[in-house]
């Protein structure tokens, strides 16, 4: 069923055209079709599918216990609402490297970023984290790329290894993952300007900066990013914790209340919804 103009093999080529000029991509996270049909009316670059919004939809805590069909059909509901390429979150990649890439392929999915972390992961600005070794990443990166049948499905390797080895480690590792066949490479947890601009220094492929909230890094700027030589910028729960503060607010008013009068102005109307 089409809901849309493009197909997604034009999602992936507008994604790949957007990459390659000198703005950055501004994508905030969807957790339904609604917020990404919402994200493409308002003007961004993209939609994001972030896998600890999909655990917390699903009432889990973010530590690797989503399956391949639980993200993959979000995915799909989300992504075919919209003309926007869709970035997802695989995760660890699920059992099958080759098996979820095949999968988000054919679910139109314009690219997915795969980290370095265990199986039992866990959200990336939490402590604690434990890390594969880097020649399993490689594998793994190599696995997803040899997988894909368009060329222009991104593959992202997202490393945690700042928190865990420290920066320059974790550049190391970034550096493998690019020959490895990563075309963007997504730092997790970096901290400040100068954390962001070593990074950029020291790596020449494309970035994706995390800018979610009440983690380890700095909230900047879309267009300090953008001066520090970043491509894309992600808003993962933005969206989710927005609404569910909303939500929240609401039901405590009625509660309160017994009405919902005070709160009509915090509504979307029945012809904007």
């Amino acid at each position: 069923m089409h809901f849309v103009e493009k197909e997604p093999t034009q999602k992936r080529i507008d994604l790949s055209e957007k990459l390659k000029s000198n703005k950055i991509l501004r994508v905030p996270g969807a957790f339904n079709p609604l917020t990404a049909k919402l994200i493409e009316e308002i003007g961004y670059d993209a939609v994001y599918v972030s896998g600890g919004v999909m655990a917390n939809d699903l009432g889990f805590p973010d530590i690797g216990l989503t399956t391949l069909q639980d993200v993959s059909t979000r995915s799909y509901l989300i992504s075919r609402v919209t003309n926007l390429p869709t970035i997802v979150d695989i995760d660890t990649g699920f059992k099958s490297c080759k098996e979820t890439i095949e999968t988000f392929e054919e679910f139109g999915i314009s690219a997915v970023h795969l980290e370095d972390q265990i199986e039992r992961k866990r959200c990336g600005h939490l402590d604690n984290k434990e890390l594969i070794s880097t020649e399993a990443m490689i594998k793994k990166i190599k696995e997803c790329v040899s997988a894909r049948k368009d060329k222009n499905f991104k593959i992202i390797a997202r490393s945690d290894a700042k928190s865990v080895e420290g920066i320059d480690k974790m550049i190391e590792r970034c550096k493998a993952y690019i020959d490895a066949g990563a075309e963007i490479v997504f730092p997790e947890a970096l901290h400040d300007e100068k954390d962001f601009e070593k990074v950029r220094k020291e790596l020449s492929c494309y970035l994706l900066a995390n800018m979610t909230e009440f983690g380890k890094s700095k909230l900047f700027n879309y267009k300090e990013l953008e001066q520090f030589g970043y491509n894309i910028v992600i808003y993962p729960v933005t969206t989710q914790r927005l609404a569910m503060k909303n939500v929240e607010d609401g039901l405590r008013d009625i509660y309160a209340s017994g009405h919902q009068n005070n709160i009509i102005d915090k509504m979307q109307t029945r012809k904007r919804l």
